[in-house]
């Protein structure tokens, strides 16, 4: 093994100790310098490095596997989400990866997860690329003096040019992403796409904190308000999670993933990895700002003859992304925790135009639709889809749920009696139809509501009852129109609008049988009633 560093860990727990080049725990401006150096990228003309991930711009969520051992044979929820993995198949395949490693260049980094100290995990990052190593050194928190002498509690090996043979090594493809829980390794490889590397321990911390803490993980990103007041913000893509979260009048704890235990909200993270798609020093400054030197830049393309990035181009994907460390935002959060929330929202591009812009929820119906994880996908985003589509993904992250969805609803529902908090179920897309004949609903508007609902100015309101949904809409709120709070006053047709709220209704209904079996009644009693009355206006 050859060491360009001194102190560099030892690695022979995962059968690397081959003729390979071990980099270890490179700052920002040498891991830039190493990608250059081995043409892994360009600089954009803001000093961000920008690279291509090649054949996978996004996870590849078929590919993803779970060992089955004594672990994870009882506990995971196996099936639509989580796919099962032979541990002998894990442990021949781990040593063809180490084995292809051993022969190059490696970069090594110590950091960890869970900004709260008490869930704190070290981790171990092993990568092909030096762009990788540096995705981590954002996307984790990054102790001041790592020990390289240690174990760590988990690692990561991510290994993009190695290819499986799907016959031999019990994969799907030739790319994988497998999560090991006993031998508390993720092993990464096909994929150069570097959100497999985050949300592999995300998968991990899904499992750990719920089932072995009774701490709630979430998709989630929040802030936090002058007088310490945490509000959370659930979405799916699309839903402004980031946005809406991103607001200058409040400090942001973190974007995407936070744990929820008896006294504060932690943030897993110590980064960002934002969305780029139509990115604008306007829209949203904070991220705009923040791609200087050391951001890494995913699959973008730049304005012809310069290396200005074009962020309105999707020529290669829609899904492009920019990585950072936290305290390139301004006013982040630092260490990222805050006290217990009084406000969450549930984000929801409503494609239809059925839902209300704003309205309450009780805590059996924040339970019902935590699990049902509701947005929609409007034409054009993907192949295939010509008008909108109803999408649902429970707890808004179904995707990285080893645990039976249900299991972070209770616990979640549980947190909100406790502690008395409001939840807001905000519509940020369409009114007056659905998409293609209604309009998206204006930010300027949403955020009015959201202000509103954290400053108390919703609480004393009077409220109009939604006769298929049963949500609680207000019949007023500060700087919004008063005619946009009712869904059905913004639609041209009103049997139209009854029809259209019945069909989304059955979406909900039909969605929330397979998680209706472990649910009690309170919460299987807060769906949505299919009617046709006409709604009040």
């Amino acid at each position: 093994m050859r060491k360009n560093t001194t102190n560099v860990p030892d690695l022979s727990y995962l059968q690397l100790d081959g003729a390979m080049t071990v980099f270890y725990q490179l700052n920002t401006a040498e891991l830039v310098g190493a990608a250059l150096k081995r043409n892994e990228g360009v600089l954009a003309d803001t000093g961000a490095l920008a690279i291509d991930t090649g054949e996978f711009t996004g996870r590849s969520p078929k590919d993803r596997f779970i060992v089955e051992d004594d672990i994870t044979r009882d506990t995971v929820w196996w099936g639509k989400v989580n796919f099962k993995f032979d541990a002998e198949k894990f442990d021949a395949l781990l040593q063809k990866v180490t084995g292809y490693l051993s022969q190059g260049e490696i970069f090594v980094r110590d950091c960890c997860a869970c900004a709260n100290e008490k869930y704190y995990i070290d981790i171990r990052v092993v990568t092909e690329t030096a762009y990788q190593n540096l995705f981590a050194h954002h996307l984790f928190l990054r102790p001041e003096v790592p020990d390289a002498t240690l174990v760590p509690g988990w690692t990561i090996i991510a290994a993009p040019g190695f290819k499986a043979d799907p016959e031999v090594d019990g994969t799907l493809r030739h790319n994988f992403s497998i999560i090991n829980f006993t031998k508390k390794i993720i092993l990464i490889g096909g994929t150069a796409y570097t959100g497999e590397i985050k949300k592999g321990i995300f998968s991990v911390l899904n499992f750990i904190l719920p089932h072995e803490k009774k701490v709630l993980s979430m998709h989630c990103s929040a802030n936090i308000g002058a007088k310490g007041d945490t509000a959370i913000f659930f979405g799916l893509s699309g839903t402004g999670k980031t946005t809406l979260s991103a607001d200058p009048e409040r400090n942001l704890i973190g974007d995407d993933e936070h744990g929820w235990c008896d006294d504060t909200i932690f943030n897993f993270e110590g980064g960002c990895y934002a969305k780029c798609i139509d990115l604008t020093a306007e829209k949203e400054p904070q991220i705009f700002n923040a791609i200087k030197f050391g951001a890494l830049l995913e699959n973008i393309n730049f304005i012809k003859r310069t290396r200005t990035v074009d962020f309105s181009n999707i020529g290669k994907t829609e899904n492009t992304r920019v990585a950072y460390p936290l305290y390139y935002i301004s006013n982040a959060v630092i260490p990222s925790t805050g006290h217990l929330p009084k406000n969450i929202f549930f984000l929801t591009a409503d494609a239809f135009g059925i839902l209300p812009p704003v309205s309450k929820l009780t805590v059996e119906q924040a339970m019902y639709h935590f699990i049902s994880g509701y947005t929609a996908k409007v034409a054009g985003t993907e192949a295939g889809i010509t008008e909108p589509k109803a999408t649902f993904s429970a707890c808004f992250g179904e995707a990285f749920l080893p645990l039976n969805p249900v299991n972070y609803a209770e616990l979640l529902g549980n947190k909100i009696k406790k502690h008395n908090v409001k939840v807001w179920l905000i519509n940020t897309g369409w009114t007056g139809g659905a998409y293609g004949t209604g309009k998206r609903m204006q930010l300027k508007y949403t955020r009015a509501m959201i202000s509103a609902a954290l400053s108390g100015e919703l609480d004393n309101v009077k409220y109009t009852v939604h006769p298929v949904f049963n949500l609680q809409m207000p019949q007023s709120c500060p700087n919004v129109p008063d005619n946009l709070l009712n869904p059905s006053n913004t639609w041209a047709d009103a049997e139209i609008y009854n029809e259209k709220a019945n069909d989304l209704a059955i979406a909900f209904i039909k969605n929330f049988r397979r998680y209706a079996p472990f649910c009690k009644s309170e919460i299987i009693n807060a769906a949505p009633k299919v009617t046709e009355s006409t709604l009040v206006t």
